[in-house]
């Protein structure tokens, strides 16, 4: 079963007049990001599950600049982090320690034992540091566990995060272990959590999980939630349709109801989106630098690389590239690139509006895991970024300057 809806992804609140006049003032490479487009998504959410007793928890991990956080924080939904250092931004950005959720990976346990300190919920993905827990701490403090409920799921096998092979989570058929390990060191277990993937369109997926997870419920007396994480896929191209998150919602409650009836008991469903929630609302503007024709290929060569945007190059990603200086003239076919010592191709055989040097280009979605995932590779400094809300850009951080490339360095 494929649930998806359809949206208006590519009616856009920002002109592209308005991203143009941004270019202009702030320069580029430029991230511009719309803060009602996430308050959209956000409440979108909020509307599917109205009718059932969950929780969301942004994955900060797609964009975790700080005045993105205070916006997420003040839409009333909790944080998920992945490390100590976003569990402190979280704090800093005004999430209560209750609405931050830690998950780490092959991390070391003094960044559990801060965690703790911090008084975030802790979830625990492998069995040797569920044992140190325990060993530490007993059961004066709750965590969850992270499962892996051998699923196969997502767009990419790189974003593909529950099946046999992956890192993430202790496995289903480790749950003896899971058992020993609880039950000799008195660790109280107050959820279980699952990721299968990312750009989940099959509703049956997060439904394959809850099966997973609510047999796995019956081994942990105290359990108050499943996290069934998240994957909600957005559209990219013009065709693509997002996950419906109404049918979600409706299936799992069908589904948890019938459990809770059976079981005697309340659980809360909890979700972790990332991508859902920033991807729409970021565009990022570069500049052509030089239009090259080779036998075969018309190049439009930008001043960015994947240095600033390396999903293309990175996960095989699509993103609309559009001519903002020029949308209505003729369309013709470019294989749009970086200006990296390495072959940093953003699109081949792109069908876009007649490219002159100089003109603007902006991606679209690329509010997640775009920023977040820049470098300074081949010492090229990070772009900037600004957050519109009313029609009234802001710059949220400055572009770097050359100084930045040395400000840790120690010259002997």
């Amino acid at each position: 079963m494929i649930a998806i809806v359809s949206n208006a992804y590519l009616w856009y609140m920002i002109q592209d007049n308005t991203l143009c006049e941004l270019a202009n003032e702030f320069g580029t490479p430029l991230y511009v990001y719309e803060k009602e487009k996430i308050e959209e998504k956000v409440s979108k959410l909020q509307g599917a599950f109205k009718k059932m007793n969950a929780r969301f928890f942004y994955a900060c991990k797609s964009l975790s600049n700080i005045n993105i956080l205070k916006i997420v924080a003040q839409s009333g939904i909790g944080l998920d982090t992945v490390s100590i250092n976003e569990v402190k931004l979280g704090l800093k950005a005004g999430f209560e320690p209750s609405h931050i959720l830690f998950t780490p990976n092959c991390v070391a346990f003094n960044e559990i034992r801060a965690a703790k300190e911090l008084g975030v919920h802790i979830n625990i993905d492998n069995i040797s540091i569920l044992e140190q827990f325990g060993n530490e701490f007993g059961d004066t403090y709750p965590v969850m566990i992270r499962l892996n409920p051998h699923i196969m799921a997502g767009g990419n096998y790189k974003i593909s995060t529950g099946h046999i092979d992956s890192k993430f989570g202790i496995s289903i058929h480790q749950m003896r272990h899971i058992e020993r390990v609880v039950k000799t060191t008195n660790i109280k277990v107050e959820g279980l959590h699952m990721h299968t993937g990312s750009e989940i369109k099959d509703v049956g997926v997060f439904m394959r999980g809850l099966e997973v997870m609510l047999e796995a419920a019956e081994h942990f007396p105290n359990i108050e939630y499943l996290d069934l994480g998240s994957g909600f896929k957005v559209p990219y191209r013009d065709d693509e349709l997002e996950t419906d998150v109404v049918e979600l919602a409706d299936s799992l409650k069908v589904r948890v109801d019938e459990w809770q009836k059976e079981k005697g008991k309340e659980i809360e469903i909890w979700f972790e989106p990332g991508k859902f929630i920033v991807s729409e609302c970021g565009h990022f503007i570069v500049q052509t630098n030089v239009i090259k024709q080779t036998p075969a290929t018309v190049f439009a060569g930008v001043n960015s690389g994947f240095n600033h945007l390396i999903r293309p190059m990175f996960y095989d990603s699509y993103h609309k590239i559009e001519n903002i200086s020029r949308p209505k003239g003729t369309k013709r076919i470019y294989t749009v690139v970086g200006n990296l010592c390495e072959t940093d191709t953003f699109a081949w055989d792109r069908v876009i509006a007649e490219i002159d040097e100089g003109d603007y280009l902006v991606f679209r979605n690329a509010g997640a895991y775009a920023f977040e995932m820049a470098s300074r590779f081949n010492s090229r400094l990070l772009p900037a970024e600004v957050l519109v809300s009313k029609g009234k850009g802001q710059l949220i951080r400055k572009r770097d300057e050359f100084d930045n490339l040395l400000a840790n360095q120690i010259e002997l």
